[in-house]
């Protein structure tokens, strides 16, 4: 449990489950952190209840923890509260759980793993840094609540599900993998992508740089659904059996990403 809330960024790297299995209390506590431009421990900051097993849970303001589950490779991290920038970057393995809010790059070039955020996310989850050429590779990133801008950008593999609303450029120069926003999803959605699928269930303008290839049902939305309730993020049961108009673009590139946009459900008549 945090002791204290602190306005001064906190690098909090070894805050991962899988680097303190077998550690005892004291040698937790001493683990390294950085705060601001000074070398901290654990014990600096948290109360460490008890040690064991393979879950780490911390409880407080992580607004200024950065890189909380950074390069996890396995295990469980369960945050309560709000979580700083670069949570579970690099992420290999594993579950990370925020019941709180997170701010950017969350997911940024993860590998596997499931972060699942229970509030809002910032900008650029699950997307490249900058001067790399991919973005996230695999894994699940999930967002009950709205994300910022640019989420996925240059997404190789994976998915990204959103319940609320993703700001502009979601899936920007996206390679491959899937995003789903069930709520508006902002301008310029899909610029640049070459392959890959975005799906939103709000009316939604795409690029002129995308073509209307028409309306149809896709079957396999069934799996994309199923997916997501086993990890305990609901959609609509209906999905699967309603009408999305598909755009494919962009013909700036490849031309072989779609966009699907919800047109209406069976009972729509």
């Amino acid at each position: 449990m945090l002791k204290d809330y602190t306005s001064i960024p906190v690098e909090a790297d070894s805050l991962r489950p899988d680097k303190i299995t077998g550690l005892s209390r004291d040698q937790i506590l001493a683990l390294p952190l950085y705060h601001g431009n000074k070398t901290v421990t654990v014990g600096d900051f948290f109360e460490v209840q008890e040690t064991g097993g393979d879950t780490l849970v911390i409880e407080g303001d992580l607004s200024k923890f950065k890189k909380l589950g950074q390069e996890m490779e396995g295990g469980r991290l369960v945050v309560r509260g709000n979580a700083g920038m670069h949570l579970g970057a690099y992420l290999r393995g594993g579950t990370i759980e925020v019941f709180g809010d997170t701010a950017d790059w969350a997911g940024a070039e993860m590998k596997g793993g499931l972060i699942h955020i229970h509030g809002n996310t910032g900008h650029r989850a699950g997307a490249v840094y900058r001067g790399s050429e991919v973005g996230m590779h695999g894994g699940v990133i999930l967002v009950d609540g709205n994300a910022g801008l640019e989420i996925g950008s240059f997404m190789r593999r994976g998915l990204i599900a959103v319940g609320g609303n993703a700001g502009d450029f979601a899936g920007a120069h996206m390679i491959a993998g899937s995003i789903l926003v069930m709520g508006e999803m902002g301008v310029r959605a899909g610029a640049s992508m070459r392959r890959g699928t975005l799906v939103t269930l709000k009316p939604f303008e795409p690029l002129p740089t995308f073509r209307d290839s028409g309306a149809y049902r896709f079957p396999f939305l069934r799996l994309f659904t199923d997916r997501l309730h086993s990890r305990g993020f609901r959609v609509p049961a209906d999905v699967e059996q309603s009408l999305f108009r598909r755009f494919v673009g962009d013909m700036n590139e490849i031309g072989l990403g779609e966009i699907l946009i919800l047109e209406g459900r069976d009972h729509d008549g």
